[in-house]
């Protein structure tokens, strides 16, 4: 049966008679496996067309029909899934949605300005500030490291951020009045 040649009676037959003894079976497989019936409903008829184009080949005989189609729907599923997957994922742009790449010179100067304020703080602040949020230790680890209190950590790490704050907010300040 070629492909370019319109569908006869009989192949309107093999078509109702696939659908009629394996159609079910396939779609409640599909539809386990997708868990869309819409998407089932698309790959039974894609199943369909497959057997239609290959009707010639189709017999007990030869091999199990309803084995075939089987193989056939799950491979028109595989083929739509690695489709998909090599598909960029498709965003409306709108006002509301900003650029996928952001620029991150904020974040570079964020982190300058962060670790120029550390210089101006004493040592015992930035040794615990350092600690804590850039080797990641918890109060008791940074406590056991820096050989202090746990409280002393805590003390230190609060006066610390205070400091840090006032430091930045003044920069800020200075900044806006220079602008």
């Amino acid at each position: 049966m070629a492909r370019g040649r319109p569908p006869t009676s009989s192949d309107e037959a093999l078509v109702r008679s696939l659908y009629e003894q394996h159609g079910a079976a396939i779609l409640a497989y599909v539809t386990r496996i997708a868990g869309d019936r819409a998407l089932a409903e698309d790959v039974l008829q894609e199943t369909l067309i497959r057997a239609w184009r290959h009707a010639e080949t189709l017999s007990e005989q030869t091999g199990s029909i309803r084995g075939w189609m089987f193989t056939v729907a799950r491979n028109v599923m595989t083929d739509r899934a690695r489709a998909r997957a090599i598909r960029p994922v498709e965003v409306a742009e709108t006002a509301s949605v900003g650029p996928v790449e952001r620029d991150h010179a904020d974040r570079v100067v964020d982190s300058m300005v962060a670790l120029q304020a550390l210089e101006h703080l004493s040592e015992e602040h930035r040794r615990v500030l350092v600690e804590i949020y850039f080797q990641g230790r918890s109060v008791a680890e940074t406590a056991e490291h820096l050989g202090i209190p746990a409280g002393t950590v805590k003390s230190r790490s609060h006066n610390a951020l205070k400091n840090l704050r006032e430091l930045l907010v003044g920069r800020s300040a200075a900044l806006k009045g220079a602008a």
